[in-house]
């Protein structure tokens, strides 16, 4: 395996999952990590991911330096190559000419991590700090016209680092650059397969769980859904899924997952049915924060009282992800800049005395999606798109009443519906409408009328880390207006949501 030391750098995530499509597995650190902590470990590599702040800075994050003393080869990116730099007796300067954006690389010295690359070739510079000096025993391997040391090694002892950034698609060969350290420099195999962590997987929780029972919060998401199904595998009827019904769910959405996991996979799940106690608890609030807390305390009071009833339960199972770790770590300590809060990231309420299990903790959402593909789940739960745990609580700008879920259900229906009819589902990363708190002034037959406004959000993305809104044909964006307005009494007007990530979030609230 790889082991990924995070100086704060907001492509870590995807240094990651370049490595693993690479088919080697990777975790993401800390610089806190400690040598002793990383000998347990025993990677084959390590690589020193970039980050915002400058190595002369005092409050400059920094790692031990004896990582350079394990024999381990070592790839430093951006803020990583400056920690290489200063800790193996280089200088680091602030550039005469900061670099960020496209740059002509020309490589001086094509083996070991440019095999194979053309001695010129686009890379992807983000940078205000320069190698001054060369630490003793390394060269310089590539430049470009305004970074001398673009690219610097000690070949012996298998340090390598570059100014650019080879993970992110603007590096054209930069894919090809993080094979060669994998294979060429560190000698990793390519054993990293769904398959292989799904019966390492089953095992596990086997081992773990023995003869007693494990509950499981049922939203219906991908990543709730492949839980459930792999620790089904498991353990069998062992497993209960609570599925807490919070009236904020798309159209016949409750039942449909009552049908799959019930009668087609033989899980146990229990339905409650809340949803008037969700309504009750939202009446006023437009606040989108305060929605998220009240949704989430009354959730955790219902799957409390639920999980109670359930005698000799030892165990919570989440389907928390990995991006969830690394996005949350910030706030217990890590250099990365805090993106988001997650609710099921940093263990549970005292008082519900469970043992956690979360087996999907060091995964990516395209690798849970394969390893459902994997354990057969249905390609419908698979590819479902992501949904928010508020629900269309959220979706419903301003207060949630009854009767304005009624109509954004309606309208969404009809949304995906003709997404999924235009062969448009699989292609995006998200689809659904926004109820606004404002009205319009129409004409319908011969009335005025002065009714809501719908927007349509749709996006395309890869990690939702950052997402372009999809540029969907006219002629399929017509139809929706034309329905919605036609069907859905109430909405007299449809809008298109054309922002990206950043600097828009994918959701409006």
């Amino acid at each position: 395996m790889i082991l990924i030391i995070d100086f704060g750098s907001q492509f870590n995530q995807l240094i990651a999952r370049r490595t693993r499509e690479c088919g080697v597995y990777c975790i993401i650190e800390p610089p806190t990590i400690s040598v002793a902590r990383i000998r347990e470990l025993n990677p084959k590599g390590i690589i020193l991911s970039g980050g915002p702040a400058s190595i002369y800075e005092k409050q400059s994050p920094r790692a031990e330096a004896a990582i350079f003393e394990l024999g381990i080869p070592v790839l430093g990116i951006c803020y990583g190559m400056h920690f290489m730099a200063d800790s193996l007796g280089g200088e680091v300067k602030q550039a005469r000419k900061r670099e960020y954006g496209f740059a002509e690389l020309r490589i001086q010295k094509s083996d070991g991590l440019f095999t194979n690359i053309p001695n010129e070739s686009q890379v992807w510079m983000s940078h205000g700090d320069s190698i001054a000096k060369l630490p003793p025993g390394f060269e310089v391997i590539a430049a470009t016209d305004n970074t001398p040391v673009a690219a610097m090694a000690d070949i012996q002892r298998r340090f390598y680092a570059l100014q650019f950034h080879p993970e992110v698609a603007h590096t054209l060969k930069g894919t090809q650059m993080l094979r060669n350290f994998l294979f060429e420099v560190c000698g990793c195999q390519r054993n990293w397969t769904m398959k292989a962590f799904a019966k390492e997987a089953v095992a596990e929780i086997r081992q773990r769980v023995a003869d007693r029972k494990v509950i499981l919060g049922l939203s219906g998401g991908v990543d709730s859904s492949v839980t459930a199904l792999l620790i089904h595998q498991a353990i069998g009827q062992q497993l209960t899924c609570i599925f807490v019904d919070n009236g904020l769910l798309r159209k016949n959405e409750a039942a449909k997952l009552k049908k799959t996991f019930h009668e087609h996979l033989k899980i146990n799940i229990r339905h409650v049915n809340a949803s008037k106690q969700f309504l009750k608890a939202l009446a006023g609030v437009t606040d989108p924060e305060k929605k998220r807390k009240i949704i989430g305390k009354v959730f955790m009071d219902v799957f409390e009282a639920e999980a109670k009833k359930i005698k000799g339960a030892e165990f919570l199972a989440q389907g928390t992800l990995y991006p969830d770790i690394i996005e949350s770590r910030s706030a217990f300590g890590g250099p990365t800049s805090v993106i988001k809060s997650h609710h099921n990231v940093g263990g549970l309420p005292k008082r519900m005395k469970l043992k956690l299990i979360e087996p999907l903790q060091y995964l990516f959402k395209d690798e849970v999606r394969k390893l459902g593909a994997q354990i057969g789940l249905d390609p419908d739960l698979i590819w479902r798109q992501p949904f928010p745990g508020p629900g269309l609580a959220i979706r419903i700008l301003g207060a949630v009443t009854e009767k304005r879920l009624n109509v954004l259900r309606e309208v969404d229906a009809v949304l995906l519906e003709e997404i999924k009819t235009a062969g448009y589902y699989r292609k995006l990363w998200q689809s659904f409408a926004v109820l606004l708190p404002i009205k319009s002034v129409g004409i319908m037959g011969d009335s005025r009328t002065y009714e809501d406004i719908v927007a349509i959000r749709a996006v395309t993305s890869k990690d939702a880390m950052t997402a372009d809104w999809a540029k969907l044909p006219h002629q399929l964006l017509g139809r929706i207006s034309n329905r919605i307005i036609n069907e859905v009494r109430g909405v007299n007007r449809v809008v298109y949501d054309i922002s990206s990530k950043p600097p828009s979030t994918i959701e409006w609230e």
